[in-house]
C-alpha cells in the first residue's frame, strides 16, 4: 500500500522559506515509474502545480515560482522535500504530495498540509 505524508510548519512568517517533506512508504521514491510532485491549493483557487522530482534527481518546476522553488530528495529516508524562498500571504495554501505516474496523471496522494504565511 503506498502512502504518502506531508509534514512541516503550519505557520510561516513574510520573507522567510517555507520547507516541507513528504516521507513516502510502500514504494521507493527511486522507482522510475513515478515522478514526485508538489502541488498546492490556495484558499478560494484552483490546484497549482509546483514543481517534481523525478528519474535519477531530475528537477522540473512551474516557471512563476522557478525563481524560489527547490525540490530534493533523500533515497537513505525515502523522502523528497519542498523548499519555498522568500514566501508572502499569496503562499498561503494547502500542500499536496503526489506520485505522479508519467502520462497518467497523479497515482497517489498525501492528505494535505495547511502552511499559513503571516506575521
Amino acid at each position: 500500500q503506498v502512502q504518502l505524508q506531508e509534514s512541516g510548519p503550519g505557520l510561516v512568517k513574510p520573507s522567510q522559506a517555507l520547507s516541507l517533506t513528504c516521507t513516502v512508504s510502500g514504494v521507493s521514491i527511486t522507482d522510475t515509474t513515478y515522478a514526485w510532485v508538489w502541488v498546492r491549493q490556495p484558499p478560494g483557487k484552483a490546484l497549482e502545480w509546483m514543481g517534481g522530482i523525478g528519474v535519477g534527481g531530475s528537477t522540473s518546476y512551474t516557471p512563476s515560482l522557478k525563481s524560489r522553488t527547490s525540490i530534493s530528495r533523500d533515497t537513505s529516508k525515502n523522502q523528497f522535500s519542498l523548499h519555498l524562498t522568500s514566501v508572502t500571504p499569496e503562499d498561503t495554501a494547502v500542500y499536496y504530495c503526489n506520485a505522479d505516474s508519467y502520462g497518467l496523471g497523479p497515482k497517489y496522494w498525501g492528505q494535505g498540509t495547511q502552511v499559513t504565511v503571516s506575521s
